[in-house]
């Protein structure tokens, strides 16, 4: 019996001794493969760096040829130019300074014309300012126009024959020519003088009467001479003249001891007074 109790013993003793060194061979395995892991991974990191390291050297060899090449170039510019490296610099920044003013000038020719543009534009809203003010004032001229053409008068003539529209005044006479129905013909005739000529006839004043607003004065048409007595101011004055015989009409609108002030009426198709040559 005592024999078989140390054999259990020395079986046990045994068996922890072997997974004791099954551990140990373990984590000698695992440190070695991460040894070799990271020998490895920093051989590559070695690797790169040196080939970073190739390329930096290989980057700049090529910039300094590049810059021997543009040391080269510019002494060889120079020498064709007959110019020193200094004097090779000192013309480069005067074309430098050159540019720059240039550069300046432009952009103050640039704001200038700007200004320019805004001072047309401001001119144009003016002008469309005073168009509008015009086309106002037109408006306000054909109201007014109406208003007096709406106060102008039709009459019966010293020969029966319905007249147009008369006017009684100047302003009236100035509707009347906007109207355009009849050639109009102002006119002042002075007492006592000799016949005047007002389109294709003549008048003559002979007499007035201020205080009765009357007045006497000779018609010469068609070689005959007619005489209108004791007319009235703003009475319609007609008769008859031409070979189609057309009808002419004269107001009266004023008179004094002197002088008597109207117009003559004639129609549209009527000859037009010739106009003696200098």
């Amino acid at each position: 019996m005592p024999e078989e109790g140390e054999n259990l013993a020395e079986v046990h003793t045994g068996s922890e001794g072997s997974a004791g060194k099954w551990i140990l061979l373990l984590l000698a395995v695992i440190y070695v493969a991460g040894s070799l892991y990271f020998l490895f991974n920093l051989r590559q990191r070695i690797d790169q760096m040196g080939k970073d390291q190739a390329a930096s050297n290989t980057q700049i060899a090529d910039l300094s040829k590049r810059m021997q090449s543009a040391e080269a170039d510019a002494e060889t510019l120079a020498t064709q130019l007959g110019m020193t490296k200094k004097e090779l610099a000192n013309r480069s920044a005067e074309l430098q300074r050159e540019q720059a003013a240039q550069r300046a000038s432009q952009q103050r020719f640039a704001e200038e014309q700007k200004q320019q543009i805004s001072q047309v534009n401001g001119e144009v809203a003016n002008v469309k300012t005073d168009v509008g003010g015009v086309k106002t004032d037109v408006a306000s001229t054909k109201a007014e126009l109406a208003t007096a053409e709406a106060k102008l008068q039709s009459t019966i003539g010293d020969l029966g024959v319905q007249s147009g529209l008369i006017a009684t005044t100047r302003s009236d006479l100035e509707v009347l020519k906007h109207k355009g129905d009849r050639n109009y013909y102002e006119f002042t005739l002075v007492k006592g003088a000799s016949p005047q000529a007002v389109s294709t006839v003549s008048l003559q004043l002979k007499k007035t009467d201020p205080k009765k607003g009357k007045f006497t004065l000779n018609v010469t048409a068609d070689d005959k001479t007619i005489e209108k007595r004791d007319r009235n101011v703003a009475e319609p004055i007609q008769f008859y003249t031409g070979r189609d015989h057309m009808l002419y009409e004269m107001v009266i609108w004023s008179v004094d001891k002197k002088q008597a002030v109207g117009y003559l009426s004639t129609p549209k198709g009527a000859p037009v007074p010739v106009t003696p040559t200098q």
